[in-house]
């Protein structure tokens, strides 16, 4: 199959319609209550579509294949079909990678020196957006799985070789002890979940634990650092609620915050669908 890019085709009705390279997929979206753009034979069109009806499961109207390939803002991807309806990749973390790119520049032998920490990092977009700038890379997920994945990643974009940690751990854990040892990062990302199960089935649950792992965070930053990237799909947790956890969390430490919606289908003639929330701290 051709690789191509992702695109948020259409939304509404509580579903997504996108395409996810050479694949077209239909999803729940909670947020998009309006009527669709597009008429229902366009949908039908789909190669599949996830529901949580009866239990999650994927209604095959094509066969999909076991893995394909995918770009974002010039960044590469390994996507497959889960059994959560997830693929692989969350487009909506576009603008922190954007971001990221606007703050530090593109000078990759300026950027070898800036130490990146990425938490919850999943398939490694965040993690690959930083190394291809040239930053040494921390990137720490408890999934073995996951890691594993976006090593996979790094290598389709040239990055197998670049200054990347990859660890498999539980993100409190790991930051308690990587203040122990002294050890400091320029700029931190995370991305935490609702919920979720650290390495050896830690319980996490963002509303006990996301103010415990911003001050952590606080504690491994290093005299010189720039940035925390914070971002969640969590509802309630609105950008004024982040903006809020960031400038009591960096108080200070001097610098601004700046907090807004991430945004799926930004820029496309289609009706944008919100996906989350970030902040970021910076100086």
């Amino acid at each position: 199959m051709t690789e191509t890019i992702y695109r948020l085709l259409d939304a509404g009705n509580g579903r997504k319609l996108e395409r996810f390279g050479p694949v077209v997929l239909d999803r729940p979206c909670a947020q998009a209550v309006w009527r669709p753009g597009l008429p229902e034979r366009e949908w039908g069109r789909a190669d599949a579509r996830f529901g949580r009806e009866q239990g999650n499961a994927w209604e095959l109207r094509r066969p999909l294949p076991e893995a394909w390939e995918m770009a974002i803002d010039g960044l590469r991807f390994r996507l497959q079909a889960t059994d959560f309806g997830h693929v692989g990749v969350f487009p909506e973390h576009l603008r922190s990678w954007r971001w990221l790119r606007d703050f530090l520049g593109e000078d990759r032998e300026r950027n070898r020196n800036t130490s990146v920490l990425n938490l919850f990092a999943y398939s490694g977009g965040a993690t690959l957006a930083a190394a291809r700038l040239g930053c040494q890379v921390c990137h720490l997920d408890a999934s073995k799985k996951m890691v594993a994945w976006a090593r996979e990643n790094a290598a389709l974009n040239g990055l197998g070789a670049a200054p990347v940690r990859w660890i498999v751990d539980d993100v409190q854990k790991f930051l308690i002890r990587e203040k122990r040892r002294g050890s400091v990062y320029d700029g931190i990302i995370l991305d935490p979940p609702s919920f979720g199960r650290g390495k050896n089935q830690e319980l996490f649950k963002i509303d006990d634990h996301l103010l415990d792992i911003l001050a952590q965070c606080r504690d491994v930053l290093s005299p010189k650092s720039r940035f925390v990237f914070l971002s969640c799909h969590t509802p309630g947790y609105t950008p004024l609620v982040l903006n809020h956890l960031l400038t009591q969390g960096m108080a200070g430490m001097g610098g601004r915050v700046e907090a807004g919606e991430m945004v799926l289908g930004e820029g496309q003639d289609v009706l944008p669908v919100p996906s989350g929330t970030f902040a970021v701290w910076s100086r």
